[in-house]
C-alpha cells in the first residue's frame, strides 16, 4: 500500500512558531507548530526560496493535511532583541520628530517543547518531501534561526493512515528522559475539513491564519482547526527514553593514600626545605597545582608545600572560582595579593568562632 503520511518530530531547547498575534515590536509564540512554519521547513529542505514559494510549492503544501500532537506543553520564555542599528524612529516630543537608534522587540519562546507533527498527501509528494528531509539545502530550524532542533526530524517513518487522528495515535508516547512524568492525556490540533456527514465547522473549531500564500510579502489566509485528546495509557508508551543523560567524563582524582603519591609529597616536602612556598612557615601538606597526573602518577613539579593557613586560603579561592584540572599556584605573583587576603580573613573567622566559644554572646558583639 502507498505511503500518505509524513511524520516530523520537533523537539528542542527552543522553539517559536508566529501566529497572527506574533506582530510588531511583540512577537508572540503559538502553543503548537504553525502551518506555515511547518511549511517554511519543507521549503526550507526542498531549497525553495521565499520568491519562488508563492508560484508552485505553496499550493502545493497548503494543500496537505495538517496535524499536530502535543507531547510535551513546554514552558514559556521570553527574551528581548534589537533590530537596526541606526534606524529612525518616531519619538513623542513633537510631530514628525525622529531619533536614530535600535529599534527594541521582545518575543516569546516555547522551552523543553515536543510535539509530533502528521502531514497527509499525495504518496509521490510525500516520498519527495521525505527525501529533501534526509538531505535539506539550508537549515532547519524550529520557527527562528537561533532554534535548532535535539532530535531526528525523521525519528518515525513514513505509513498510510485513513485520517490525521489514526496517524497521529500510532506512534507510542516516548519520555525524553527516564525521569519524565508521564502525562494522562495528550491533545492533538487537526484540519478540520468538510465533508457530506458533517458540512459545516464544528462550534468548537479554532480558526487559524496560517496557511501562507506568499512568504513575500507575507499573506496568510484561514484554515478550521478542532482539539481532540485522548488517554496516553490507550496510545501505549514508549520503553526506552529518546534521550539519556550524558555522563560526566571522568577525572583523575588524588589518592592521598597511594605510595607512589606518598613518595612524592616527601620529595617535595624536601625539596621545599619543609617550609611553606607561601609565608616560610613550616609546611604541614603539600597542594596540587595540576590534577592531570593525579592519584599516583604526580610528577614532582605538580604540589607545592604549604602550611595549614595558606593550604586553607588557596583552596577556597579555588573553590569559590569553580577551577578545574588546573589549580593555583601559590609561587606566582598574580595570586599574591589574593591568598593574602583570604588568609586574613580566615584568621579573623577562627579568632571570632575562638571568642564565641569562650564568652557570652553580648561580650563577643
Amino acid at each position: 500500500m502507498s505511503v500518505n503520511t509524513l511524520f516530523l518530530r520537533l523537539e528542542g531547547p527552543f522553539q517559536s512558531w508566529g501566529d497572527h498575534e506574533s506582530k510588531f515590536v511583540v512577537r508572540r509564540t503559538s502553543e503548537a507548530p504553525t502551518k506555515s512554519g511547518v511549511i517554511g521547513i519543507l521549503c526550507a529542505a526542498l531549497g525553495v526560496s521565499r520568491a519562488q514559494a508563492a508560484h508552485e510549492w505553496l499550493p502545493k503544501l497548503g494543500a496537505l493535511r495538517f496535524g499536530v500532537r502535543i507531547d510535551a506543553t513546554g514552558i514559556r520564555m521570553w527574551d528581548y532583541h534589537t533590530v537596526g542599528a541606526d534606524q529612525q524612529m518616531r519619538i513623542a516630543e513633537g510631530e514628525g520628530k525622529t531619533m536614530s537608534g535600535a529599534m527594541l522587540t521582545r518575543r516569546e519562546y516555547l522551552c523543553d517543547a515536543s510535539f509530533l507533527v502528521a502531514l497527509q498527501g499525495e504518496p509521490s509528494l510525500i516520498t519527495t518531501l521525505e527525501a529533501a528531509m534526509q538531505s535539506p539545502t539550508w537549515t532547519i530550524y524550529l520557527g527562528r534561526r537561533s532554534c535548532p532542533p535535539s532530535r531526528p526530524l525523521l525519528e518515525h517513518p513514513l505509513g498510510y493512515f485513513p485520517d490525521l487522528i489514526s496517524a497521529l495515535k500510532s506512534i507510542p508516547w516516548r519520555p525524553r528522559q527516564k525521569a519524565d512524568p508521564q502525562p494522562e492525556v495528550l491533545s492533538l490540533l487537526i484540519d478540520w475539513e468538510a465533508s457530506r456527514a458533517q458540512p459545516e465547522a464544528p462550534e468548537d473549531a479554532i480558526v487559524r491564519y496560517d496557511v501562507p500564500l506568499t512568504f513575500e510579502p507575507p499573506s496568510h489566509g484561514p484554515r478550521f482547526v478542532i482539539r481532540r485528546q485522548f488517554s496516553v495509557e490507550n496510545l501505549g508508551v514508549a520503553q526506552n527514553p529518546a534521550q539519556y543523560s550524558t555522563p560526566r567524563p571522568l577525572r583523575p582524582r588524588a589518592d592521598y593514600k597511594n605510595s607512589e603519591y606518598l613518595r612524592r609529597r616527601r620529595e617535595r616536602l624536601e625539596a621545599d626545605r619543609g617550609l611553606c612556598v607561601f609565608c616560610k612557615a613550616p609546611a604541614t601538606t603539600v597542594q596540587h597545582v595540576t590534577y592531570r597526573r593525579a592519584g599516583g602518577g604526580e610528577a614532582p613539579d605538580d604540589l607545592r608545600s604549604l602550611c595549614r593557613l595558606c593550604h586553607d586560603a588557596v583552596t577556597m579561592i579555588e573553590y569559590g572560582l569553580g577551577m578545574g584540572l588546573d589549580r593555583i599556584n601559590p609561587e606566582e605573583p598574580r595570586w599574591r595579593d589574593r591568598i593574602i587576603e583570604k588568609r586574613e580573613q580566615i584568621v579573623l573567622f577562627r579568632s571570632l568562632e575562638t571568642r564565641r566559644r569562650r564568652l557570652s554572646a553580648e561580650e563577643v558583639e
